[in-house]
Parts: C-alpha cells; sequence; structure tokens
C-alpha cells in the first residue's frame, strides 16, 4: 500500500518491481507544516512527520498491511517551497531559484498498523542554472499543467533537466524517494525477494 497520490513515486516502484496499490491520504500538509515551521523544525523532520502522518491514516484502513509513505521538502535557504498553485506561482518559484542552490531532502517511512517499523531520510543538492526569462517562458509552455505536480515546479526526470547546472546526490531522492533503502527494507522484510 502506498499512503501516496505521487504519480511520480508509483512509476519509480513499479519500474523496481514493487508492486503498490496507491492510496492518497487525506493531510492538511500546508497546517503541519506552517506549525512545524513556527516550532523550529527542520524540512527533515516535516518531511519525516508528514510521511508518518500519511502512512498511519492510511494503514488504519488496512490492518496488519504494509503502508508505504513519503514526502519531500524543498528549502533554499531557509525558505520551504511547494507544488506550485498555478502557472504564475511555477514562475515565481523558478526565478528565485534560479542561479542558486536548493535542497530536496525525501523520506519514505513503513508503518504496519498504525505504528512506525522503518524510516530513511535522504537530501539532495540541485544547482539551478541562470536560465534567460525567455527560456523560462518556453519551458512553462512546454510542460504544461505538469509544472504544477512536482516541488519547485519542476521534473528533473524530464525537460526540468534543462533548468539545472548540477545535481549532488541520489537520482530518486530528487524524484522524492529514498527507493534504495526502502528496497533493502523490503528485502530484509520479505517484501520482496532477496
Amino acid at each position: 500500500m502506498l499512503a501516496s497520490g505521487s504519480a511520480t513515486r508509483r512509476a519509480v516502484l513499479a519500474a523496481a518491481g514493487v508492486p503498490v496499490i496507491p492510496s492518497p491520504a487525506a493531510v492538511d500538509e500546508a497546517e503541519v507544516k506552517a506549525s512545524m515551521q513556527a516550532e523550529g523544525a527542520s524540512p527533515a523532520d516535516v518531511a519525516e512527520a508528514l510521511a508518518v502522518l500519511k502512512a498511519q491514516r492510511i494503514s488504519r484502513r488496512f490492518p496488519g498491511d504494509l503502508v508505504i509513505g513519503a514526502d519531500q521538502m524543498l528549502d533554499c535557504e531557509g525558505v520551504w517551497y511547494d507544488k506550485p498553485a498555478d502557472r504564475a506561482a511555477a514562475r515565481d518559484q523558478l526565478l528565485a531559484l534560479r542561479g542558486r542552490t536548493h535542497t530536496l531532502t525525501s523520506t519514505a517511512v513503513a508503518v504496519r498498523d498504525g505504528q512506525r517499523v522503518w524510516h530513511a531520510t535522504d537530501r539532495a543538492k540541485l544547482t539551478m542554472r541562470s536560465f534567460s526569462p525567455v527560456f523560462l517562458e518556453s519551458y512553462l509552455d512546454a510542460v504544461g499543467e505538469a509544472v504544477l505536480s512536482s516541488v519547485g515546479g519542476y521534473q528533473l526526470e524530464g525537460r526540468g533537466a534543462q533548468l539545472f547546472a548540477r545535481v549532488e546526490g541520489d537520482h530518486f531522492t530528487v524524484l522524492g524517494l529514498p527507493l534504495l533503502p526502502l528496497l533493502g527494507f523490503l528485502r530484509d522484510h520479505g517484501v520482496l525477494p532477496s
């Protein structure tokens, strides 16, 4: 069971041979983030809390099943970014990130019967290049509504790769899932063959 509505996470897991049933959890992420930020929590703390909360919500409906929850935070010099609400917000985010380095923190958790049994967190550093306004508009035109489906307004696995000068860290972490540690956990617990 995957407590996420992310098409990218589902695709990554499917490509890795992990059968999952998507079951998105209804969580007010903005409220959780605002509350935790006010308390001084780190992006990693927030990603983990959201992943646990999502997995626990779904776990209640599926007793005995292993539920995977995941979340990702984008931090650029203390400013946290979310999925943009519309094209204008995506443009603003991309302009704010242009020419700067930001960190993506991705967390995955496993929950069974409401109890967390495992988690992993990983970080990647991404440096956007200084692209022109003309490039930005052509990028937004080309990706269309897809720009709204990822934190920061880009998808590194597609045309969004053209926005970057450098990426340091695991590719799967950038996509929103510390996949290799998750696969190891699933093998260790007999969910996948070892």
